[in-house]
């Protein structure tokens, strides 16, 4: 029998090589690299082909019920998962450290421990980080002690699912984190490709078994994915990240994935003394709330999933005097984005930025990924360049193409009527058929980006 191959698996990113090196190769972490257990090699007489036994099939047009949901008590929470917990699905939550993870779970746990489904276990939080005096402590400061959560300081999955299998299953499992479980069938430390993998698979299939809601929380690595392998993402039904800076009190939960609702949906929450709040409006938390416009401000009507948020983008551009090479500072929004409309500017409206300092901020430590987002960038550089600002109460969106044109977005109709919500009766974007249907909303359109010019240093 041939000796079976040495790999070695990086703990970054999962990518295997095979050979030991000082410098992963595709993640370019040092000292990432850790031998892993050769995998069992079959011979070319091993037939699956029979022996196993019949799996029923289903047709596509037979009628399912939907899955039953659970609410945790947090509609921003429910929100971003698309309704609510499923029985039997496997949640990731990442986050950074201290962004307040474990204290939503805890409020989420409290509430379904007094409110769930009486023939389920209530609700479970397992921390392989803190003792449960510490989780007491934090309970009691949030004002959910007197909730009967179940709470355990353990790490080892064997001894979990022994104690889970006990009595009636819980409703919610939290285990808190991931990277500290391990298994004693399984070589490697805790946090390992290979630990994290086989520990996360034999939670899963419990909760699925036991129609248990299983929430994992995930570390995360510096440049904000979830550590270990990217497999565990694939791996389980819902990826949540949580998000935003700790300078700032106000935190934003996003479905990065999901099977049982839609993908980028959102949950708002401020951070206070008590604990996490819902925050049902948060249009009004990212704009400056101030009377008198300023240039180089643009109010952007963004949509996160099914839902329209307005932000402000604030640009800044300073001229000058000697021949350093300009700088280019984006927070919130993608860099070579800002670069591209830049180019664009310059080519097809004749502005100069090569000469000047650009800086672009987006209000209140948000995050934008919305293409439509184009032309209040532009606007907002436009305006800044001009010392000129913009139309009061006044929206802008649009995306915009190398050209110079000014393209239609999705869901044109919602943005506006958040707009209008909020007392902005002037919007500025690409030609609509829906704008007619707004009622307060003056919309006027704009297909070249030359005209979106005009239009701020004439003041019109």
């Amino acid at each position: 029998m041939a000796k079976p191959k040495k790999r070695y698996v990086c703990q970054a990113c999962g990518s295997v090589a095979s050979r030991w090196q000082g410098q992963c190769g595709e993640c370019k972490e040092w000292n990432s690299l850790v031998e892993d257990a050769p995998a069992t090699v079959f011979s070319q007489k091993h037939d699956l082909s029979s022996g196993g036994r019949l799996i029923a099939l289903e047709g596509m047009e037979e009628v399912g019920t939907p899955p039953e949901r659970l609410t945790t008590g947090l509609a921003e929470f429910d929100r971003a998962l698309g309704g609510g917990l499923v029985a039997g699905s496997a949640i990731l939550m990442g986050g950074d450290p201290g962004i307040g993870k474990s204290t939503l779970l805890l409020q989420a746990a409290a509430n379904i421990a007094k409110s769930g489904p009486r023939n389920m276990g209530g609700a479970v939080y397992i921390s392989g980080e803190e003792a449960a005096a510490q989780v007491r402590m934090r309970a009691r400061r949030l004002d959910v002690a007197d909730a009967p959560v179940r709470l355990a300081s353990a790490t080892n999955v064997r001894d979990i699912l022994t104690t889970l299998g006990q009595g009636a299953p819980p409703a919610l499992i939290v285990i808190d984190s991931i990277q500290t479980m391990y298994s004693d069938q399984i070589e490697g430390a805790p946090g390992t490709v290979s630990q994290v993998r086989g520990c996360a698979f034999e939670l899963i299939r419990f909760a699925k078994e036991c129609g248990s809601a299983l929430v994992l929380v995930g570390h995360v690595t510096k440049d904000g994915n979830i550590a270990g392998p990217r497999v565990l993402e694939h791996m389980v039904d819902v990826v949540l990240a949580f998000e935003g800076e700790r300078s700032h009190q106000y935190r934003i939960l996003r479905g990065l994935k999901n099977r049982f609702g839609p993908v980028d949906e959102i949950g708002v929450f401020a951070m206070g003394a008590e604990g996490l709040a819902e925050v049902a409006n948060p249009s009004s938390l990212f704009l400056s709330g101030r009377e008198d416009p300023v240039a180089g401000s643009a109010v952007f009507p963004a949509i996160e999933g099914t839902r329209p948020v307005l932000v402000e983008i604030q640009a800044l551009v300073v001229r000058l005097q000697s021949g350093a090479t300009p700088r280019r500072a984006v927070v919130g929004w993608d860099s070579g984005r800002l670069a591209m409309l830049l180019a664009v500017l310059e080519s097809r409206c004749g502005l100069n930025f090569s000469s000047a300092e650009v800086y672009l901020n987006v209000a209140g430590g948000y995050r934008l990924a919305d293409p439509a987002a184009d032309v209040a960038v532009c606007a907002a550089l436009v305006s800044a360049m001009a010392d000129k600002p913009l139309a009061a109460r006044a929206t802008w969106f649009g995306e915009v193409s190398l050209a110079g044109e000014v393209r239609p977005v999705a869901h044109s109709a919602m943005r506006l009527r958040e707009a209008a919500k909020l007392g902005f009766d002037n919007s500025n974007g690409p030609p609509i058929d829906e704008a007619k249907s707004i009622e307060g909303v003056n919309h006027r359109s704009i297909d070249l980006l030359p005209k979106l010019v005009d239009r701020i240093m004439g003041g019109a």
